[in-house]
């Protein structure tokens, strides 16, 4: 029986060898490698975006079809390829993300924009490095989009029964379709936020998050790795019921460490959305621990381009004395433990019941 370090390694090796074969095609194509080492600029960049994380999302994938299957063998082909799809999106988003959110650094390392960005200044090319990184970046994150259809597309030619197939699309389509309306609502809350009422961002705050990440992180892979074993209608319900609370759960947790978290650990600086001015349900609730004047000299100062870190320790201070950071902790507290319960509703094996425990543990006690 697959331990949780086997499929990791599964899906590691899946990106591999799917990579490979898309650059040996590519290298096979003399009109595209006419100039190899400008073609292969693209590419390896690529390469380096599918590279380290958790893996979680292709987990949650994985133990969702095992969740209706019951299957105690290894993991089959086609489920690591969707397992291997659900990462390349996830490297996808997070490349156009941090385009959006002008982050410098992911995983400890320089975003996709910037490190194309370096390259197009070390090779001493025309032009704006920056303008070139951000363009790159935005081709790179389609490239890396079109191969996550292409190997999701895959794993569904596994399957042989046409309504497992179609109802699969369909949940991997709302699943892209949410993280991109959650993103634009993203967008568009940082902008639109002075003209909205005080005691209406946290509700817009959580209706981002689960759009833009609590669906897409937990809830939607697990509802379409059982869809992917041909899992009924109540059961992709029961899942659905353990994933939303938990998404929730772990976007918040995203939240607090976007604002607390140790670089060392996270790869971004400290408080990197607070320099960056997300209005994160964290920074909703802090505003509601404010008085008018209190919150008017937040609001001045969140997102600030020249935003120091002695202002980044005094906001991180006044997050903690508004209550908002314990509020945050209380609400994970809360939708984890109704995770916990929907996982006891479920009626999954024991082995099935103890990973997914095990997971709902990774996603909200995690320090990065």
């Amino acid at each position: 029986m697959p331990s949780p370090h086997d499929i990791i390694t599964d899906i590691s090796e899946r990106l591999a060898s799917f990579v490979e074969i898309r650059r040996r095609e590519v290298r096979d194509d003399t009109e595209i490698m006419a100039d190899d080492d400008v073609a292969n600029v693209l590419l390896d960049h690529a390469t380096r975006a599918l590279e380290g994380g958790k893996r979680l999302r292709a987990r949650f994938a994985y133990w969702g079809w095992r969740a209706v299957t019951a299957d105690p063998g290894s993991a089959p082909s086609h489920v690591v390829d969707l397992g291997a799809a659900l990462e390349i999106f996830q490297a996808a988003a997070l490349v156009h993300d941090d385009i959006v959110d002008n982050s410098d650094t992911r995983r400890g390392r320089p975003a996709s924009w910037r490190a194309l960005e370096a390259t197009h200044r070390e090779s001493e090319w025309h032009g704006s490095s920056e303008q070139f990184g951000r363009s790159g970046a935005i081709l790179l994150g389609d490239l890396l989009l079109s191969w996550s259809d292409d190997l999701f597309e895959q794993a569904l030619a596994a399957v042989d029964d046409d309504a497992t197939i179609s109802q699969t699309r369909a949940e991997y389509a709302r699943m892209r379709r949410d993280v991109i309306l959650g993103q634009f609502l993203d967008v568009s809350e940082e902008a639109a936020w002075p003209t909205t009422p005080d005691e209406h961002h946290a509700d817009r705050a959580l209706r981002i998050a689960i759009l833009k990440s609590a669906r897409y992180s937990v809830q939607q892979p697990l509802v379409i790795g059982a869809t992917l074993g041909g899992a009924s209608a109540e059961r992709r319900a029961a899942l659905a019921d353990l994933g939303h609370p938990l998404g929730l759960a772990f976007q918040l947790r995203d939240d607090v460490l976007g604002v607390f978290g140790d670089p060392s650990v996270t790869g971004k600086p400290a408080g990197d959305d607070l320099r960056e001015g997300k209005r994160t349900l964290l920074v909703a609730y802090t505003r509601e621990g404010m008085d008018a004047e209190a919150r008017a000299s937040f609001d001045a100062r969140l997102g600030a381009p020249d935003l120091s870190d002695d202002e980044i320790d005094g906001m991180q201070r006044t997050v903690r004395a508004s209550g908002a950071l314990d509020r945050a902790e209380q609400f994970i507290d809360v939708q984890t433990r109704r995770a916990r319960s929907a996982l006891d509703a479920a009626d999954l094996d024991a082995v099935a019941a103890d990973e997914l425990r095990s997971l709902i543990a990774a996603a909200t006690r995690r320090a990065s």
